[in-house]
C-alpha cells in the first residue's frame, strides 16, 4: 500500500488505545508501520534490481521483527533522557518493543492484501502470497480512514471553540479500523464472487486452469478477470453485482511457441527477475530487420478498458540473440532502461 494509507493507519491503531501504554508510542506506530519500505532505495541500483528485493526480506516476518527491535532500541535509546510531559505515559521497553512490532506487522498485513503480495517466508522461502482484493493506492480506504480521523479533530476544534470538555481522537479511530476491516469483508466476498463467475465459463472452447481477479482502483464491485486456458490468457472486465461475465469479450494473449528468441530473452538478468516475480506471464516476440522485440508483461496488473499496460518488460534482441537493451515499467507511464 502506500506510505499514507500505512501511517493513518498506524495513527488510528495509536489513538484507539496504544498511546496510552508508553511514551513515544505514536511515533514508533507511524515510523515502524512504513520502515519495511527501506527497501525502495534498491531502485538507485535500477528498476529490475528494484523488483527482485523490494518486498522482500524487510517484509519478511524475520525482517519485520529485527526492523521493530532495532526501532524499537533507538527510540528507547534517544528517549530515555527526554523530559516527559505532564500526564504522559512512562518509557515502557516492553511497550514499545511490542508496539513497533505490531506497526511493522500492519505493513505487512496491509501489502498482502493486494495483488503485488508479500513474501513473508524469506529468506527460507521466496513463494509470494497475496490476496488480491485492495489496489495498491485505494481511494476508498483512504477516504474512510481520513473520515473517522478528520471527524475527530472536528469534533475537538468545535468543543474547544465551545468552551465544553474536548473530546479524544479514540472514537474516530475506532471508526476508522472497523471500516477498514469492513472494507476488506465486502472486497472479500466480491472477490470471492468474480472467481466463481470466471471460473464457470470455457474461453475459446478451452476449459479455465488458472483463476484470478484484481480489483479495480475505486469500486469494490469492479474487477480485472484474468482466465489461463492451454494455448491463452483471457482478460475480461467483471463486476461482482451483476449475475454473470461476458466470457465472449476478453482480450486475448494467446502463448507463443518457445523459441531461441524468446529464451533470449527470459535468460536476461531482468526477464529472470521478472518471470520470478509474474503470476500471469505473458509473452510476444515479434521479429525486426535486424533483430527481435521481446515483450514481457504480468496481467495482473493489465486493464481491458484503460491505457494501463501493467508490468512490462521491453527487451531488444540483435540477430544474434543479444540483448542491446532492457527497459521495465511498472504501469506503462513510468520507464526505466537497463542494458
Amino acid at each position: 500500500m502506500d506510505p499514507i494509507t500505512h501511517t493513518l493507519t498506524a495513527v488510528a491503531i495509536s489513538q484507539a488505545g496504544l498511546n496510552r501504554t508508553t511514551r513515544f508510542a505514536t511515533l514508533g506506530l507511524v515510523v515502524g508501520a512504513n520502515l519495511p519500505d527501506v527497501d525502495w532505495l534498491t531502485r538507485l541500483a535500477g528498476s529490475g534490481t528494484a523488483l527482485k528485493y523490494h518486498r522482500g526480506i524487510t517484509h519478511s516476518l524475520l525482517g519485520m521483527t529485527i526492523l521493530a527491535v532495532l526501532l524499537a532500541g533507538t527510540i528507547f535509546y534517544f528517549g530515555r533522557g527526554a523530559a516527559p510531559k505532564k500526564h504522559a505515559p512512562p518509557l515502557d521497553i516492553r511497550w514499545l518493543m511490542g508496539i513497533c512490532w505490531l506497526a511493522t506487522l500492519s505493513h505487512l498485513l496491509l501489502d498482502f492484501t493486494n495483488s503485488y503480495g508479500v513474501r513473508p517466508f524469506l529468506p527460507f522461502s521466496g513463494r509470494w502470497y497475496a490476496w488480491d482484493i485492495m489496489y495498491i493506492i485505494d481511494p476508498l480506504l483512504l477516504a474512510l480512514l481520513i473520515l473517522g480521523m478528520g471527524m475527530s479533530v472536528i469534533f475537538r476544534l468545535i468543543s474547544e471553540e465551545v468552551g465544553a470538555k474536548k473530546p479524544g481522537f479514540r472514537r474516530g479511530a475506532i471508526f476508522s479500523l472497523c471500516a477498514l476491516v469492513a472494507l476488506w469483508g465486502l472486497r472479500d466476498l466480491a472477490h470471492r464472487r468474480v472467481v466463481r463467475l470466471l471460473d464457470s465459463h470455457t474461453y475459446g472452447m478451452e476449459e479455465p486452469g488458472r483463476v484470478g481477479a484484481f480489483p479495480a482502483p475505486a469500486n469494490p464491485f469492479h474487477w480485472t478477470g484474468v482466465v489461463e486456458t492451454g494455448t491463452a490468457f483471457h482478460v475480461l472486465s467483471a463486476n461482482a453485482l451483476e449475475d454473470d461475465v461476458d466470457a465472449e469479450r476478453t482480450r486475448i494473449f494467446r502463448k507463443p511457441e518457445s523459441s531461441p528468441a524468446l529464451m533470449a530473452a527470459e535468460r536476461t538478468r531482468t526477464g529472470k527477475i521478472f518471470l520470478d516475480f509474474a503470476r500471469f506471464p505473458s509473452a510476444e516476440v515479434i521479429e525486426t530487420v535486424d533483430g527481435f522485440d521481446a515483450t514481457l508483461r504480468d496481467l495482473r496488473f493489465f486493464s481491458p478498458t484503460s491505457a494501463r499496460r501493467g508490468f512490462l518488460v521491453e527487451i531488444d534482441l540483435d540477430k544474434e540473440l543479444h540483448a542491446r537493451s532492457v527497459s521495465f515499467s511498472f504501469t506503462g507511464d513510468s520507464r526505466h532502461s537497463e542494458d
